[in-house]
């Protein structure tokens, strides 16, 4: 019983601090280019773990060399858009449209563990992706609207929307690996692939930042204190604390959360307002998260009685 609560802990802890993410980036985007936006608090995450990460590598000995390359592709192909596509679309939408988006999380960490994990392929995934395609594109009609942002809006929640895409990934193709090295570990490597991507982008793009960091306000420093420590560092070392104690299902439920949190944090901070198109759409990808997560969990609970049936019905004939 004490395990399960300080792993839902962990889970509710983790999500409010993903749902920071998208206020902190627009704090921050006044003096920081999207790039430096996800380098700096990065590179101050990952130096942070090198103690930590050096005892648990000493430690680890199932490590191969050849698992850098499972690592790079999760820099490449996961955190890279996650990090990166949903900075720079964040800052060409809104904190609200974000976390909004965000919420297709669960329906294509389903999809993608059909690919990559080779789960099946139900009927009510797919009706769940449907509505929650719906959800995205209704959150995007108001602002499509709007003869002078329509363009800038439209495209900002597409790249949010692949930074989603981003982000399932990475939760699904670490499992992969996650049986032969601990949080940390998985941490730090993928984010050493992710700072040596970054660092060129950061020195040809946004090369004045660093020479401006004695300008920074309060403000930035705030959003990136903050993405530095919960986002990049103690979200994710929760987010595995909760994964290897509590069921896939329930920890893809739990990510409707961020929206929640997110919401009214950028409301309060910001003070964004919600249109009636992004809050019907946001209803539409709950929706989709609840059908796919709750029947999921039906199905596994009906199929794990008819095992223990079958396991029982074995010992009494013995």
């Amino acid at each position: 019983m004490r395990k399960s609560f300080v792993s839902w802990s962990a889970l509710l802890a983790c999500n409010l601090m993903w749902s920071l993410q998208f206020t902190c980036i627009k704090l921050t985007q006044d003096q920081i280019g999207p790039f430096s936006t996800v380098f700096i608090p990065m590179l101050l995450a990952t130096l942070f773990m090198v103690p930590f990460a050096y005892k648990h590598a000493k430690a680890n000995k199932n490590r191969k060399l050849g698992d850098l390359k499972g690592f790079a592709i999760l820099a490449l192909i996961g955190q890279f858009p996650a990090q990166v596509m949903m900075t720079i679309g964040t800052q060409q939408s809104t904190a609200s449209n974000a976390a909004i988006i965000n919420l297709t999380m669960p329906v294509i960490s389903a999809l993608l563990a059909v690919i990559y994990l080779k789960e099946k392929m139900s009927k009510g995934r797919w009706i769940s992706f449907v509505i929650a395609v719906s959800g995205v594109i209704l959150c995007s009609l108001n602002d499509i609207s709007n003869a002078n942002f329509s363009i800038q809006f439209m495209i900002g929640n597409a790249l949010i929307f692949m930074g989603v895409l981003g982000s399932g990934f990475y939760n699904t193709y670490c499992k992969k690996i996650a049986d032969k090295y601990t949080e940390i570990e998985m941490l730090f490597y993928t984010y050493i692939f992710m700072v040596i991507l970054l660092f060129p982008f950061v020195l040809y793009n946004e090369g004045s930042t660093f020479r401006n960091i004695p300008l920074f306000t309060t403000n930035t420093w705030i959003g990136l204190s903050l993405l530095t420590v919960f986002h990049n560092f103690l979200s994710m070392i929760l987010f595995f604390i909760a994964l290897k104690k509590l069921e896939a299902i329930q920890v893809a439920l739990s990510n409707f959360l961020i929206t929640f949190f997110g919401l009214p944090i950028a409301a309060i901070w910001l003070h964004e307002e919600l249109s009636f198109l992004s809050i019907a759409g946001g209803i539409l990808i709950l929706i989709s998260t609840l059908a796919i997560t709750i029947w999921e969990y039906k199905q596994v609970s009906a199929e794990q009685r008819v095992i223990d049936t079958q396991n029982q019905q074995g010992l009494i004939i013995n």
